[in-house]
């Protein structure tokens, strides 16, 4: 602060940059005469083939998506039975009773958790 305090003393608060009087009312109209004349673009009538390419581009991305998803999807093969689905379907829900019960009790610490899960594992 003391420094500061030196540095006001010796140059002063007063700011020392100044604007002529009336600058800023004639800067856009200076600034306006001084820029060039506009040249016009003269700009080419579109063709046919220029309004229509992004539509058939359009096109041909979806048939190729459409011709993708049908030869990933001509290998797959269905389940021969659904019982391999049901059960995988109840082993899962088996395990998420699990988790479903540690999400209830979630106010326990992490090694109280661990705990409990390794302990529902070793009982399986």
């Amino acid at each position: 602060m003391k420094e500061e305090d030196r540095i006001r003393k010796t140059l002063g608060t007063e700011n020392p940059f100044r604007v002529p009087e009336g600058y800023f009312e004639q800067l856009t109209s200076e600034v306006m005469e001084r820029l060039p004349e506009k040249e016009r673009v003269v700009t080419h009538e579109t063709t046919m083939w220029e309004r229509v390419r992004p539509l058939i581009y359009l096109t041909a991305m979806f048939i190729g998506a459409a011709l993708i998803i049908r030869v990933a999807s001509s290998h797959y093969t269905p389940p021969a039975d659904d019982t391999e689905v049901v059960a995988a379907v109840e082993e899962e829900e088996a395990e998420m009773e699990y988790i479903d019960m540690a999400m209830e009790n979630a106010m326990m610490d992490d090694y109280s958790l661990y705990v409990y899960l390794a302990d529902a594992e070793g009982e399986q």
